[in-house]
């Protein structure tokens, strides 16, 4: 028999961004973007510091989504199932390659509180393929901490620091997103950051023109609007994406009571924690073969996704 703990396997429907707030007609002034942004951050901002069971799953998608859009930005090709290839194939102790370590990056930032400190920014930018010295991410650190401490709210205080880090460096746009999800969280004094805006970067929240045209960049005239647009986008997603796993979570934790295997309890904690699950697990107390007859019986039941597509090397999640 399974157990699970009653109050996180309970759970309430996630909140939505109100219609109002996704509504637009023609041009957005910076009044009307930074309201509408305020709508969908206070609908966010449940979920930001709720503990549902499928919450560690939610964060890791969230990863996965702006390390796939960082690709484009980074030059490279991969998708997100490559991505999710890369560092759920790669053996520990591994290097998982480039687009393993930007995914990484992503991962890190969701699943850390939103501190800085010189060494974990150097660490960060190594990851992203960005090489910054001592003394400028020092003085990068105290930029960030006086933005996030500043009267400027959430929105506008994201946008200074990728404009500040863009603008010295042109080459780091992609650790400027990545520091701009950190900042938002610092200053609406979320626990953990949420992966938001990088995916939506090329998206025409940040075209100069409606229906297409040169894309905005940190920095240049129009910014700050453009990043309130984009982040009720971003939060309209995360709440979508949330009310999808909370389905599928309820429905695998429904099923938990019928499944007797050994450890099964400990295969279901990484469903709702992990993005993606190996249908080779292997434990201590769970050999792979019990871990694929586990799988196997979990779609029976219609409770996980196979997200790979192929026959071996599988891997699943809600």
């Amino acid at each position: 028999m399974i157990r699970l703990d009653p109050a996180t396997a309970r759970s309430s429907a996630p909140p939505s961004v109100p219609a109002w707030a996704l509504a637009s007609s023609g041009a957005l002034n910076d009044a009307h973007s930074a309201f509408q942004a305020g709508a969908a951050l206070a609908s966010l901002d449940t979920l930001a510091r709720a503990q549902p069971a499928w919450v560690g799953a939610w964060r890791q998608r969230l990863a996965l989504n702006c390390a796939a859009a960082s690709m484009r930005l980074a030059g490279r090709s991969e998708d997100a199932a490559a991505l999710r290839d890369a560092w759920q194939l790669c053996p520990a102790g591994v290097d998982p390659g480039p687009a393993g370590a930007i995914f990484g990056a992503w991962r890190q930032l969701a699943l850390q509180p939103p501190t800085v400190s010189a060494d974990r920014l150097a660490k960060v930018a190594e990851m992203l393929g960005v090489a910054w010295d001592d003394e400028a991410l020092a003085d990068l650190c105290t930029n960030i901490e006086e933005v996030a401490g500043s009267r400027l709210p959430a929105p506008f205080a994201a946008a200074t620091i990728a404009a500040r880090v863009v603008a010295m460096r042109p080459d780091a746009e992609l650790f400027a997103w990545w520091l701009t999800d950190l900042v938002l969280a610092q200053s609406l004094r979320w626990p953990r950051p949420l992966p938001l805006l990088m995916a939506q970067v090329f998206s025409p929240a940040f075209r100069a023109e409606a229906g297409g045209g040169k894309r905005i960049r940190p920095g240049e005239k129009g910014f700050e609007r453009t990043v309130c647009v984009a982040l009720v986008q971003a939060a309209a997603e995360a709440c979508r994406l949330a009310t999808e796993l909370s389905r599928r979570a309820e429905k695998l934790l429904a099923v938990a009571p019928k499944l007797r295997a050994k450890c099964a309890g400990d295969v279901i904690f990484l469903l709702l924690n992990e993005e993606a699950v190996s249908g080779s697990l292997r434990t201590k107390n769970l050999s792979r073969f019990a871990a694929r007859r586990l799988f196997e019986r979990l779609q029976q039941l219609d409770a996980v996704r196979e997200l790979s597509g192929r026959t071996s090397f599988r891997l699943f999640g809600l």
